[in-house]
């Protein structure tokens, strides 16, 4: 039986696994040359992109499409050419203002799953999110300084860059954001794209119409801590806190006078000036400040359109609203420094401290008189 096994081992032909060792060393060499063609075109490829992206000459970015680097291109240049009927705002390309539209319409479908509150776009509902999660995920790789938005880092490395590349069409300045660009060229061109739809007054910005819609509702969120006066926007009360510090950099140039907000030192060099530009287009009565203007304007319309929360008292004046609601409120946020006793008023108090200090009022009152002879 061995031997009938070794014969047909022996007469059994050899050729056939030559022949598949054969065939498949070719396919070996087959599958590598395909391998290498392949690589070849995605290299070729890859060269045929680069050398078809289209680059920013200004700051060697690249893109595919030249849409793209057109979009682009309005971050140096701080063009904005699509406009939304609805508010005004420009972008820079159709999709951003498309995106926009979802504001003004009242679809909502995202909300937000710690507060509930709704959104039109997704983005816009992840951003928010992070409030509640207190992720501050865009660092700054200056100072690790870290922030919620990638707008929020890109505003602040301009800190550390002092870049100012939107420059004005009109004038030498520069700005660091393509927003602020837009908003200073309307004082040039005497656009005003935002409209109150209370009154028909214009504004050139967002921020100047919401800040005026205040004067329609009578709210004055922003309050001064150290003397309890009200204010319908955040840079109003920055500027009025400079009123308690000591600096007073502003100089009047006929008398000497210091003022610590330079809108205040040149409305009083009007003073000396005799300039009375502020007009009354009702009767033609002049003024030297919008406030006296507007304060005088109330005698020819009779509005009273601030309305006491707790009555049915009206006033021309917010500020006479404030007032009167302090009687309902019994709130009295002027106090003396000398005595602690606190006032309703501020005509309350400087008539109070007399009595802590009767020899400068009297001074003070007598020079008065010496004046006035």
């Amino acid at each position: 039986m061995a031997f009938v096994e070794v014969e047909i081992e022996d007469t059994s032909d050899s050729e056939p696994s030559r022949i598949d060792h054969e065939d498949t060393e070719e396919q070996t060499d087959w599958m590598g040359v395909k391998e290498q063609r392949r690589e070849l075109n995605e290299a070729e490829e890859e060269h045929c992109n680069l050398k078809n992206l289209n680059t920013c000459s200004r700051c060697g970015k690249s893109f595919r499409h030249k849409s793209s680097l057109r979009n682009h291109l309005s971050v140096h240049s701080g063009k904005k050419p699509f406009d939304c009927d609805q508010c005004g705002k420009y972008f820079s390309s159709l999709s951003h203002l498309n995106k926009h539209l979802k504001i003004h319409s009242d679809e909502r479908p995202y909300l937000c799953t710690v507060c509930g509150k709704s959104f039109s776009r997704l983005d816009s509902c992840k951003q928010h999110q992070k409030i509640h999660n207190e992720v501050r995920d865009h660092v700054c790789s200056k100072c690790g300084k870290s922030f919620t938005t990638v707008g929020q880092l890109k505003q602040h490395q301009i800190i550390h860059t002092g870049e100012r590349p939107y420059k004005c069409s009109y004038c030498d300045k520069s700005f660091t954001q393509a927003g602020n660009l837009k908003s200073h060229e309307r004082v040039h061109t005497g656009e005003k794209p935002y409209h109150c739809t209370q009154c028909e007054k214009s504004f050139k910005d967002a921020t100047g119409l919401k800040n005026h819609l205040t004067v329609h509702s009578g709210e004055m969120p922003f309050n001064c801590e150290h003397c309890g006066k009200d204010f319908n926007s955040s840079s109003n009360l920055k500027k009025h806190l400079k009123v308690h510090t000591n600096e007073r950099p502003y100089v009047c140039s006929f008398c000497g006078k210091s003022f610590s907000l330079q809108e205040s030192c040149k409305l009083h060099e009007k003073i000396h000036t005799g300039v009375r530009d502020q007009v009354c287009c009702e009767c033609g009565k002049s003024f030297v400040t919008p406030g006296q203007l507007k304060r005088h304007q109330i005698i020819h319309t009779g509005e009273r359109p601030f309305k006491c929360s707790y009555c049915d008292k009206s006033f021309s004046l917010s500020a006479h609203l404030k007032s009167h609601e302090r009687l309902h409120t019994g709130e009295k946020p002027y106090h003396c420094t000398q005595c602690g006793e606190r006032f309703r008023h501020s005509n309350s108090v400087a008539n109070h401290m007399k009595k802590h200090f009767p020899k400068f009022h009297s001074e003070e009152n007598s020079s008065i008189q010496l004046v006035s002879l």
